[in-house]
């Protein structure tokens, strides 16, 4: 296949070296790519966010798919007019995409398919905050109503700080008050066609910046699959997923087909394992970043295929995808002052002796060349990532391959997959 990636992340890279992992020989392009991303596909300079420059380039190189990777490009409509000209697009349309693109709309689609959540208020100033706050109590959930790349959220016991939060956001469309819920939480990703879903694994992500999830919140630190402390909970991941799929994932997928606005794409479930059940704390629109990095190296089944029968509608024509037993652990290497300030344009070493480590991937996230230096362009710089037969193996590999690059100011957290190692 001919296949265009949008975006220029860790996901993306993610995406396209399963792609290329396939026996298939697939033509892949990405834009706007990155420097990691350009070993593995042909970078495209193209406005991604851009529906009508999109949508001739497809046209214009007999494009077989269109995956758009992160958020923007989905809230924009771009899949909305790549289709209308009859290109498969494995992505939402811009009407679908407020699942993720509006967490008040999100909220009312749970509430109407009857998907269990926490309680929500939405507030347009600060008095509408304060009320908010005074009726959920502490600890306190602040959450930006729109798009903030991973890191509208706040969870705090401080209610100055959950104001000041809010009064950031509150400019950009309101923000909602949510009830604190207290719980492991899981990532799992669904793909759709707009009628049927079919899961793939669960991960676990590591928002805090700091080990001991202490710092700010970020678009993520590091992530790890399988899951294996679901046993104990629910008899094993399978268990598990099924439960989720039947309340959580079908019910979306029908109300908002029914609603007229079918989600074709990848509907990612953000999950809370509470006291009182399993409960969804939000929902994406996309791949997540960096559940991405562990899930898809484990993939069995090709992923183009999958990708190519959710945007065309076919797949009830594919099994439920399989997994291999291989575990996955992926550490995220950080510019100096992520999240809030990160200093761009420092070098990188040292990456091509990470990939020597066995069974370590490097997956670029913002990365550029310049001359013959390597440069991190962003906040979240790499992912290393290590699969292995055991947690302790990848672990272990994923650390000795990051303790390899070498970035002024670097940061990184050194407790990923640490309680599945120990338990």
């Amino acid at each position: 296949m001919r296949i265009l990636v949008l975006g220029s992340g860790a996901r993306e890279h993610a995406i396209i070296l399963a792609l290329r992992s396939e026996e298939a020989s697939h033509a892949i392009y990405a834009a706007p790519g990155n420097a990691g991303i350009a070993r593995d596909a042909h970078l495209v300079d193209l406005d991604a966010n851009d529906p009508a420059a999109v949508t001739a380039f497809a046209k214009d190189q007999a494009i077989d798919l269109v995956v758009i990777g992160p958020e923007a490009p989905l809230v924009a409509g771009v899949a909305d007019a790549v289709r209308e000209r009859g290109i498969p697009v494995f992505g939402p349309g811009k009407a679908a995409a407020q699942l993720e693109g509006s967490k008040t709309y999100a909220k009312r689609i749970m509430d109407a398919a009857g998907v269990p959540t926490g309680r929500a208020m939405r507030a347009h100033d600060l008095v509408g905050v304060e009320a908010a706050l005074d009726e959920l109590g502490a600890p306190h959930v602040v959450k930006a109503d729109g798009l903030a790349a991973g890191k509208g959220v706040i969870v705090t016991s401080d209610r100055a700080s959950a104001l000041a939060h809010a009064e950031t956001y509150l400019p950009s469309g309101g923000v909602l008050i949510e009830e604190f819920l207290s719980g492991p939480e899981v990532s799992l990703f669904f793909l759709s066609d707009g009628d049927r879903v079919l899961p793939l694994s669960p991960a676990q992500d590591f928002k805090r910046l700091r080990d001991g999830d202490e710092g700010p919140n970020t678009g993520g630190m590091g992530a790890y699959s399988p899951l294996p402390w679901l046993t104990e909970r629910f008899g094993g991941e399978q268990e598990f997923v099924d439960q989720v799929t039947r309340e959580v994932a079908e019910p979306v997928i029908r109300q908002m087909d029914a609603e007229g606005t079918p989600f074709i794409g990848l509907l990612y479930a953000g999950l809370i394992l509470t006291e009182q059940g399993v409960k969804v704390i939000e929902f994406n629109a996309r791949f997540g970043d960096p559940e991405t990095q562990v899930v898809l190296p484990r993939l069995i089944d090709p992923l183009s295929e999958l990708l190519l029968a959710a945007a065309s509608g076919t797949l009830d024509t594919h099994p439920r995808p399989a997994f291999a037993e291989a575990t996955a652990v992926t550490v995220v290497l950080a510019s100096e002052g992520y999240p809030e300030a990160p200093l761009t344009g420092r070098v990188l070493t040292g990456v091509d002796e990470a990939e020597e480590v066995d069974g370590v991937h490097v997956a670029h996230a913002a990365t550029a060349r310049r001359e013959n230096d390597l440069l991190a362009t962003g906040g979240r710089v790499l992912n290393v990532v290590a699969l292995g037969t055991t947690f302790r193996e990848a672990r272990t590999a994923a650390y000795e391959g990051i303790e390899r690059i070498g970035l002024e100011g670097g940061q990184y957290r050194t407790d990923i997959a640490a309680r599945v190692v120990e338990d």
